[in-house]
Order: C-alpha cells, then structure tokens, then sequence
C-alpha cells in the first residue's frame, strides 16, 4: 500500500514474534490469527511427531490433511523435545528472544519443565505468555484435561443448540477452542498495549469455557433476575421475530430477519400489507415476540408464493436483512465473496492451487495477509537455531543427533 511502512508491509505485527508451543486448535488458532497480521511464528513440535493437526480433518486419498494447511499458514516450524533439559535450555534461549510465548498444555506442564512464567520472566521480563486451557491456570478444575466440546457444555452454547425435540446438539465446527483463542489473542493484544507503557510482560489466561461463557448473552442475568432458563429453539431466538428461515414457491429456503420496529414496517411494505406494522399484536418489538410463532406462518404463507430470486430481490428493494443459507460452493460462486477476496487461492507443495479462507478482520493501512504455506515438520530448524539463535553447527548436529531437536 502507498506510504506503508516498509516494517508493517507485511502486517501490523510483523515487528513481533510469537514462539508457538500449543497443539490441535485453542493454542494454534491463536498462532494463525496473529500469524494472519504478520508476526513472525515460530511453532514447536516434539521431534518425529508433530501436532496432531498436521494428520486431522477429513483427507485426501494421500493422507495429507487438508485442515493443517489453514491453521498452519504463516508459521514456522521447528522440532524440540521438551521432556529433555536440553530442549528446555534451548526453549528459554528462544525466549529471550520471543514477544510471546503461546501454550495450550494442561496447566502445571511449563511449570513441570522449569519454563513457568515466573522462570521466563527472569529470562525476558518483557515476555507475554499466552495460556490457553479447558479451564484456566487456576481453580478446583484448573489440571484437569478440558477440551472444547466440554468447554462449550460448561459455557451454557451446548444446552441451547439444536431442536428442542432433541438432545443438546454441537455446533459443525469447534467453536469452543476458537472462541478460546480468539480471546486470547485479544488478550495478547492488550497486554502488548500494557508493556509498550511500561516495559512489563504478564500472563493471558484464557479458559474455554470462559470464552464460551462470554459470548452468552444475557442467559445469566435473565436467570438472575426471573429464574428464566433458555431452552433449545433451533431456527428461532424466542421473543425476537421475525427471523426466521421461509419457503419459497421453487423449494428454496430464505432467511428474514425483520425484528426491528422499522424494519417490519418495511417488510410488511414488501408483502404488500402495510397495515401489518400498524396492528397492535405486530407494532412492537414486544408484541412481535408474543406471537411469534402467529407471525412467522404468515410470512411463510408469503414467501411460499415467490420464488427465491424473488424474495431475495424484494427484500433488498425494501432494504429488509434477508439471505440464503451457504455451503461451500455458494460461498465460492458469490459475487461479493468475489469481491472483497474473503476466500483466496494459496499455493502448497502438496496440493498445488489451494482455496481457504483469508485472513479477517481487513485492515486499511496495515492489511494481514498468506504469506506462507503450512511448513513441514522441522523445516526452518536450521534458520531458528543457526540463523536466530546463532548456534553453531557442531551443537546443532550434536543436538539432532541426540533427537532434542
């Protein structure tokens, strides 16, 4: 970009480097995101093993999988073996040259190998250590094994999530390990903004089933108040109508979402029966909610006399939120998708041409970006410990040699 410094034209972060010691995805997300806003990522893998994200995923027919390649991307890769004191002698010397230090073990585990915070912080006062867990690093559950799924039941999204004829149902993805690294990642950031004022590093805590928990609305303070439990509801959020997945006359599905006041007015414009905002039982956000279920069957009844495309092009001629429900191949072809580039085409060694999502949020002056295929195992072992840390050949041959790295 015109007039970007020559520091940041790699990303806002790319002053910054992150040492990543997490495995599968609370830890590693948290990489990738700051990764995506160009730190420089410097992932720690045991020696022939590896994370367990590199074999995950659904696979192509060679066995590679195709989800490392995205929480992979702008990193790079080194093996050290930790249970080794020399693996954890060479773990502090990157530190010393480290802004943070990300890890996903269960907590006690740094501790273990003499590389707490109290330990780094000697080392480098100014380091920030990133932790990710189930449920934090302290607390009566804090060592034991907590992973997403049990994240998310604990936070309150499992009980809420699917039809309510049926038994608490998971999300498609895993959002409870996400959820946690993005807030570490936030928490990161903060701290970062905390040490430029002072010179101090600190620990970021983030717990799983906190993240989750954040992101929950008012579901505490409603039962706080009126004892009110949120119950399943699958398409619906009670209350708040309409919004709600229609018919259409061609078998498609729309979702309409026309619960503000001004916005009904304007659905009701659409459907060609104006008086409806005007009606006592639909004026209201309140009343909307009331009757609910009354309102969305009339606006289905609507709906299943248009097509989609008619649908579609009514509510934007009535400026009323409404879209389709997306799986990949929309996604692909979607003209706006096109636009602002939210899906690019990577290149990788294994699988050629690769499309994956880009990096968000976008950044006007300093914009993130895929710098960088997913490595393979140990493939910047000789530019970290020859080229950063300055180790001399015959360590580094004496240290692969006794598989500490």
């Amino acid at each position: 970009m015109t007039g970007q410094p020559t520091a940041f034209r790699n990303g806002p972060l790319s002053d910054l480097r992150v040492i990543e010691m997490g495995t599968l995805l609370a830890g590693p997300f948290c990489g990738q995101i700051l990764g995506d806003m160009g730190a420089e990522v410097i992932k720690v893998e045991p020696p022939g093993q590896g994370d367990p994200m590199r074999v995950w995923g659904r696979e192509k027919a060679h066995g590679k999988s195709l989800w490392w390649p995205v929480v992979g991307r702008n990193k790079k890769a080194v093996t050290l073996d930790m249970r080794q004191a020399e693996g954890q002698a060479l773990l502090r010397e990157l530190v010393a040259k480290a802004d943070f230090l990300l890890e996903n073990f269960r907590p006690g585990t740094m501790e273990k190998w003499g590389c707490g915070y109290e330990d780094l912080a000697k080392i480098n006062p100014r380091l920030i250590m990133i932790r990710v867990s189930g449920f934090g690093q302290t607390g009566p559950y804090a060592k034991q094994a907590g992973f997403g799924a049990i994240g998310e039941a604990m936070g309150g999204l499992r009980y809420v999530c699917g039809d309510p004829s049926t038994p608490p149902s998971r999300m498609g993805i895993s959002i409870g390990d996400s959820l946690a690294a993005t807030f570490a990642s936030v928490g990161a950031l903060s701290a970062l903004h905390y040490r430029e004022k002072t010179g101090r590093g600190q620990v970021v805590d983030s717990a799983i089933y906190e993240a989750v928990l954040n992101m929950m609305e008012s579901l505490v303070t409603e039962y706080d108040k009126t004892g009110y439990i949120r119950e399943r509801t699958g398409a619906i959020l009670p209350n708040v109508a309409p919004s709600n997945v229609y018919p259409t006359r061609d078998g498609q599905l729309v979702l309409i979402a026309a619960n503000q006041d001004t916005v009904f007015g304007r659905l009701a414009e659409a459907m060609g029966q104006p008086g409806l905002a005007k009606e006592p039982k639909y004026a209201t956000h309140t009343a909307r909610g009331a009757n609910q279920v009354e309102l969305d069957e009339l606006v289905g009844r609507w709906t299943a006399t248009q097509t989609r495309d008619e649908v579609l092009a009514a509510m934007e001629k009535f400026g009323v939120p409404a879209g389709l429900i997306y799986r990949t191949p929309e996604m692909l072809e979607d003209p706006h998708f096109k636009a602002r580039q939210a899906i690019v085409a990577t290149q990788h060694p294994d699988f050629g041409e690769l499309k994956m999502q880009n990096v968000a949020p976008k950044l006007s002056e300093t914009p993130g970006g895929i710098r960088a295929p997913a490595p393979s195992m140990g493939e910047h072992n000789e530019e970290v410990y020859l080229g950063l840390l300055g180790m001399a050949r015959e360590r580094y041959d004496a240290l692969a040699a006794r598989k500490v790295i």
